[in-house]
Order: C-alpha cells, then structure tokens, then sequence
C-alpha cells in the first residue's frame, strides 16, 4: 500500500470527524451566528438603500461581495489560526512522530478548512433569501458559478493560511500577520463600496490581492450583467479574475511545501516544550 496514500485518507477521515464535531459545537455555532446577525444587520440597515445608475438595492450588491470575502477570511485566517495553536499545543508534533504523518494533517486540514466555510454561508444566504428579494439574478447557471468561485477562492486562499501558520510562532502572530491585513484589504476591496468609488491608489493596491477578485466573481454570479458598470472598465473581467486567483493559487502553493518541511524540521518537544511555558506567561 503506498504510505502517502494512505496518509491522506487518513487525513481525510480526521477532517471529517473534526467537521462533524464542529457542527456539534456550540461555540463554533455561536461564531456563525454573530457573524451572520452582524451581516444581517448591516444588510437591513441598507435595506432600501438604492445603488446609484442602477436598479438595485445595496443588499442585493453587497450579499455577493460579502460571500467572497467570507470565503477568503475563512480560507486564509481558519487554517493559520488552526496551524499555529496545534503548532503550539503539541498536535503537528505527534502527527510528525509518525510516517507521512505532516501529509495526513495537511489533507485533513484542507478538507475540513473547505467544508468549514460552509455552514458560515448557510447562516448568511438562508435568511437573506428570505428578507431580501432579487438577490440571484443569474439562475442555476449563477449557482454554478458561484460553486466555481468557491473552489477556486479556497484553492487560492488555503495555502496562504497554511503558510501565515507555518511562519506564525504562536497564535497572537497570526493575528497581527493573517486577521488584520485580510479585515483591512476587506475594507479597501469593493466589500462595502464599490470599488471605483475609491481613490485610484487604493483601487490599485486592492486589485493586487484576493479579496477584490473574490468578490467580482460572486458579483459576476449574483447580479444582473448591467451591473457590471460599477465595476472597474465596465465589466466582470471573467479572465482576470481567473488569471489573478489561479496565479495566486500557484505562488503560495508553490512555496508552501518547502515552508511546511521546514517547520517539521523545527518541531522538536524542546519547542513544544518552550512554547507552553512562554503561553504560561502570557496567560499569567
């Protein structure tokens, strides 16, 4: 049987049972829902807020917008934080303590991180549905895509987070390297506003990263092809949008594995050993 193989069903099975245990949870429900009631909250807020040159209303704009966002926050911040704390409690130790066992927690690591955004989108598209009217303008085939943007966000997104995490010594780093700069570029990258209504070096800086890319393609999905004229030139840049996440994927998938050696290298239960007693003093 090959080792690796193995380890990555391995994996996969650990990823579903953490999945499992998280929709268990009741913490990670919270989570979901005061993230949901936030959005929701900011969307009725803008309920009858009409979009200038078009006759949409902003919750009908911003809904897409905040599903890519989501899935690049989820994508980016949920791995990092995940890798660093079991970094920090000892788990990527006893995974390297056995055979291709890295391998295995990296598969289960992707496959719950993918299917963890879920329930996240569930929370926010069910009573969004309900509440707002014309939010899908696109039919089945904006389902589709939509499901294709998702894919790729993730595919896009994952290896960032694993990386942030395998850079990240302990949580509070993640934090300062991963949370942060992800919740500015939300600001920055057409999440809220459109953004051309922003100043032409912001809208520069916000087109180098995911995150605007990510919501283009869920307004692509969503919103009618008239609605293209908010954007940037006047249109969905199908292309670009697939060319800038695909390149992004690429880069940081390409970089990851060697930074994954790497921190293996430097487990050791001396380090494990050190970082519990440096949490011990933050915590004291």
């Amino acid at each position: 049987m090959n080792h690796t193989s193995y380890a990555i069903r391995v994996g996969i099975g650990r990823g579903l049972a953490e999945f499992r245990q998280s929709l268990r949870s009741s913490q990670d429900w919270m989570f979901y829902v005061v993230v949901g009631l936030g959005s929701l909250a900011y969307l009725w807020g803008n309920r009858a807020t009409p979009v200038e040159g078009t006759g949409l209303l902003m919750p009908t704009l911003i809904l897409p917008s905040m599903l890519g966002g989501l899935v690049v926050f989820g994508g980016i911040v949920g791995p990092a934080f995940t890798l660093a704390i079991e970094r920090e409690d000892g788990t990527l130790l006893r995974a390297k303590a056995v055979p291709h066992g890295i391998t295995g927690y990296i598969s289960g690591q992707v496959l719950f991180q993918s299917i963890g955004v879920l329930p996240m989108l569930v929370v926010l598209l069910l009573p969004s549905a309900l509440l707002f009217d014309g939010l899908m303008h696109q039919g089945a085939r904006g389902w589709l895509v939509v499901a294709g943007y998702l894919v790729l966000g993730l595919a896009t997104c994952l290896p960032i987070g694993f990386i942030i995490g395998s850079l990240a010594t302990t949580p509070n780093k993640v934090s300062t390297w991963g949370m942060l700069p992800v919740i500015g570029l939300a600001i920055v990258s057409g999440i809220f506003v459109p953004l051309s209504a922003l100043p032409g070096w912001l809208q520069g800086v916000a087109q180098v990263f995911p995150m605007y890319w990510a919501g283009l393609g869920m307004r692509s999905a969503f919103l009618p092809d008239s609605a293209a004229a908010l954007e940037i030139g006047g249109s969905w840049r199908t292309l670009e949008t697939v060319v800038v996440l695909v390149l992004w994927a690429i880069v940081s998938m390409l970089l990851l594995p060697p930074l994954l050696r790497r921190m293996a290298r430097r487990e050791s239960g001396s380090s494990v050993e050190a970082r519990r007693q440096e949490r011990m003093q933050r915590v004291g």
